[in-house]
């Protein structure tokens, strides 16, 4: 019974193991026998055991060698046993570093790492955020799931590839999501924007299913969906048609000065955040806050009470307890979090 157990256990290894395991005996084997035959020229076990890897493998040193007929006759039978196994061991490690690197490449390999960044969707806001971790040093593992991709390279982009639905379980638990710190979900352009919406509706109440703490960042293209997609779970919504409209409404009154430089400069070098107010600074006007940000090189734009936002507010205004500053602060270049 034991011996059977031991049996379905072995078989049970990767092939990879299993080879190794088959190697190592056979060598410890005609190692320990040629230290029996010949215990003059193989004085400890160490030294056959050295003999039998070397002339199995092929390699044949020749700094030990069997002056005996039986000897000889142990050395011919691992050659032709240990030789072939030898090689077909390197030849499956080969074919499995291979396979292994394909496998990756499609997208069936799972991520075993933690506190990393998931996107959903590939397209050409994906690429560009990518891009934007890389220059920006942003240390973080960056997870692709995408359907449409047949493969992606890791060494061109530097991310886990995942092919399948991002709706699908299975598909979130190879990404391991249970881990991730943040989920990115970004509209497919592939769809009109009532589809688009109501996939990412439906990849936001997939990941939050998961993983119910985990921050999710997505993007919804018409405001009757932006309301859902927030009950859905999302803990912030960008609404990029919003953003594109105010761009080309600023940039009709702005003919000599490109709109989108300006801000795609303001963002790549400052950082937006915000703080609850201390008590130092409550019941002080904003314009108190505002020179005091300034002296640490911060700058107030404005607040957050009541969960309304109010930008660039009256300088009397009197800060209350709960509210939450917004400013702007250069990024540093050299250290990200």
């Amino acid at each position: 019974m034991l011996w059977n157990k031991w049996i379905q256990f072995y078989f049970h290894l990767p092939i990879i193991v299993r080879l190794l395991f088959s190697v190592s005996l056979l060598m410890l084997l005609f190692g320990y026998l040629i230290h029996l035959i010949e215990p003059s020229h193989f004085p400890t076990i160490f030294d056959g055991v050295w003999w039998s890897f070397v002339t199995g493998s092929t390699v044949g040193y020749g700094d030990y060698v069997p002056l005996s007929f039986l000897g000889k006759l142990i050395g011919i039978i691992l050659i032709l046993a240990g030789g072939g196994l030898v090689t077909f061991y390197m030849a499956t490690l080969s074919a499995g570093t291979i396979k292994h690197e394909k496998d990756l490449t499609d997208g069936k390999v799972s991520f075993k790492g933690a506190n990393h960044t998931i996107l959903i969707g590939w397209n050409e806001r994906t690429k560009q955020l990518i891009q934007m971790f890389k220059e920006q040093h942003f240390k973080t593992d960056t997870v692709l799931i995408d359907h449409t991709l047949n493969k992606i390279s890791y060494q061109d982009h530097h991310i886990h590839f995942i092919h399948g639905q991002p709706t699908s379980d299975e598909t979130l638990k190879k990404a391991n999501i249970e881990q991730a710190n943040f989920v990115v979900i970004t509209a497919d352009p592939s769809m009109t924007e009532e589809e688009a919406d109501r996939q990412t509706i439906l990849n936001i109440i997939a990941a939050r299913g998961n993983h119910p703490t985990v921050h999710i960042i997505s993007e919804i293209l018409t405001e009757v969906q932006r309301i859902n997609a927030i009950r859905a779970g999302s803990n912030v919504v960008l609404r990029s048609n919003n953003f594109m409209s105010s761009l080309f409404y600023q940039s009709l009154f702005q003919k000599d000065v490109q709109v989108t430089d300006i801000i795609a400069k303001t963002l790549e070098e400052q950082q937006f955040c915000s703080h609850l107010i201390e008590g130092a600074l409550t019941d002080h006007e904003f314009y108190y806050c505002a020179q005091t940000y300034l002296q640490e090189k911060k700058w107030l734009i404005g607040l957050i009470r009541n969960d309304e936002m109010i930008l660039h507010p009256s300088f009397s205004l009197i800060m209350q307890k709960g509210d939450r500053l917004i400013y702007l602060k250069g990024m540093d270049l050299n250290k990200r979090r």
